[in-house]
């Protein structure tokens, strides 16, 4: 393919699922591609496997897409002129291409039955053979075919695979790739209902369609070769094709649905209150790396730097470490306001602050969410981050450490002055909490830790946590009392 042709690029998604990390990968890298390239970004919707498609799948990948960040020149929802963009709307664009195969004698139909060809399968695996179609129907007379058809067989249509031929291609990823047509076999291109299988409708679309690059998932590549063959038999000029490594986990595995370790879809972090900056910019790097050793980025800087020289040829590690790391540089740099939005809808699904708040109350939520700014990665982490601010006194319980250090001498002291001076306050905040602990050490003696350290892990159940002066003012004054009360009581 020309070099100089018009970058067009695709992702063309079956609506059998939602949007998958690795499918958002696909989409992702195409549209940098494309943008980087001032060319065109198309999504197609490949549903003709209707047994399969769920009733929201496409609206899933529209929405989720749109929602990373990315727009497309032409789809369902942005018609242009190489529609429909929909491939169970372009059936009449196959039919006539199918019986061009068939009456150029480079196709022919087939009448096996599923049960004929699971046997053929077996028997092939039983004799240490690839399994592959043995081609029985290739030379079935019009005679033949009439008697089958009459029988009540249906037929679906198979590509005749050509003998002996190497079929090369050099990839963006991984250079020259070469598959033998021998080991490939007879493929069905059209299912017995007429429906096209996805090796020949892929391939009619993306010549229809201009597309000029396909930059798919490594899984694609052993069906490369059934495309290529598609294109030669009319005449056509195969795409440029380049294939990205595999996703794997952290145990060098195949990133897999069922992996409970890696949250799998798009949906699923925009529920937790991941940003989408921030899963652009981790999803970005999956795979392909920028000069240099910075990794914050944002999505012009992506476009403008855009090489697909620099795909990887290693599998992409998927880094909880590193998306938690990431997610919490964006959030950092969020106004106050943006984190409180971010972080309410969590608060509030786990009822612990009401889904109608007053002022006061939200003024409060405010000063919760400021504790945690710095360390929040993503909005759903306040619950689990501030789960000391709601605990009852009763259900605080202290491990082996905190309860070593509950146990010094001069802890009974320092809690009962503490409280002593929480109650002659008026008002609770940091500036006279941090004051009644200058003269709690001034009356009692005890400092650094020993004083500090008893009256964190009493206050806030914790002994590590945001600064304690700010931590007592947002618990409040009740609570806290409560709290030191308690412990005094049973101590």
């Amino acid at each position: 393919m020309s070099e100089t042709k018009r970058v067009r690029v695709r992702y063309a998604p079956s609506p059998t699922g939602f949007l998958h990390i690795g499918n958002a990968r696909t989409a992702l890298f195409n549209y940098l591609f494309a943008r980087h390239n001032d060319g065109d970004f198309i999504i197609r919707i490949e549903d003709t496997d209707a047994k399969r498609n769920i009733a929201d799948g496409e609206e899933s990948q529209m929405t989720n897409l749109k929602w990373l960040g990315m727009d497309w020149d032409e789809g369902v929802d942005v018609p242009g002129k190489y529609g429909p963009y929909r491939q169970s709307e372009r059936q009449s664009i196959y039919e006539p291409l199918i019986q061009e195969l068939l009456d150029k004698d480079l196709a022919y139909k087939c009448y096996c039955t599923e049960e004929e060809l699971d046997a053929e399968r077996e028997k092939q695996k039983a004799n240490g053979e690839m399994p592959r179609y043995s081609g029985k129907c290739r030379h079935l007379t019009k005679e033949q075919q009439a008697e089958k058809e009459a029988q009540g067989f249906k037929p679906s249509i198979r590509f005749k695979v050509p003998a002996n031929e190497t079929i090369t291609f050099n990839d963006m990823v991984k250079d020259d790739v070469s598959f033998e047509s021998n080991g490939i076999g007879d493929f069905v291109i059209a299912k017995k209902d007429g429906i096209p299988t996805y090796n020949f409708a892929v391939a009619v679309d993306d010549h229809l369609m201009e597309i000029s690059h396909v930059l798919r998932g490594d899984d694609h590549i052993s069906n490369t070769p059934k495309q290529i063959m598609i294109y030669n038999a009319f005449g056509w000029e195969p795409p440029i094709f380049g294939h990205m490594t595999l996703i794997v986990n952290e145990s060098r595995r195949k990133l897999s649905k069922r992996d409970g370790s890696i949250i799998q879809f798009i949906e699923q972090y925009r529920d937790l209150g991941y940003l989408p900056e921030a899963l652009f910019n981790f999803i970005a790097m999956l795979g392909w790396s920028p000069e240099g050793e910075e990794e914050i980025f944002s999505k012009e800087e992506f476009i403008k730097m855009f090489d697909p020289k620099r795909l990887s040829k290693s599998p992409a590690l998927f880094d909880n470490v590193k998306l938690t790391w990431v997610n919490n540089q964006y959030v950092k740099k969020l106004p106050l306001n943006d984190v409180v939005e971010l972080s309410l809808p969590h608060l509030q699904k786990a009822g612990v602050v009401s889904a109608e708040l007053n002022q006061a109350e939200l003024d409060w939520v405010h000063k919760l969410v400021s504790l945690y700014h710095e360390q929040m990665s993503y909005g759903a982490e306040i619950v689990p981050l501030s789960e000391m601010f709601f605990a009852d006194a009763e259900s605080i319980t202290f491990d082996e450490e905190e309860t070593a250090v509950l146990a010094e001498e001069t802890v009974p002291t320092v809690i009962s002055a503490f409280k002593k001076e929480l109650e002659a306050l008026e008002v609770l905040e940091a500036v006279e909490v941090k004051a009644a602990i200058k003269r709690v050490q001034k009356e009692t003696g005890v400092k650094g830790k020993g004083l500090f350290m008893p009256i964190r892990i009493v206050t806030t159940g914790e002994m590590h946590g945001p600064e304690l002066p700010l931590a007592i003012e947002v618990l409040g004054l009740e609570k806290v009392l409560n709290r030191l009360d308690t412990w005094l009581k049973n101590n």
